[in-house]
């Protein structure tokens, strides 16, 4: 991975834990829809960050392919 990869990374599971202590979510179904709102984050930044790089930052050398898809 890239270090810029490996920043979003972090942002996306900061910005959980922030929203996470600030909501408190109580069950499984909150915390998962807190989960996907700070991946989101993570990612409007991804994609914010490549137009500005008028390139991706995600590569065949960067990406770990799914070995075993949960059906």
């Amino acid at each position: 991975m890239t270090d810029l990869e490996l920043i979003f990374t972090m942002l996306g599971e900061k910005v959980t834990t922030e929203i996470s202590h600030k909501e408190k979510p109580d069950t499984f179904k909150k915390s998962k829809k807190v989960a996907r709102r700070g991946g989101s984050v993570a990612g409007i930044a991804r994609k914010e960050t490549e137009k500005e790089l008028g390139r991706s930052i995600v590569s065949k050398q960067n990406y770990l392919p799914i070995k075993n898809k949960i059906k």
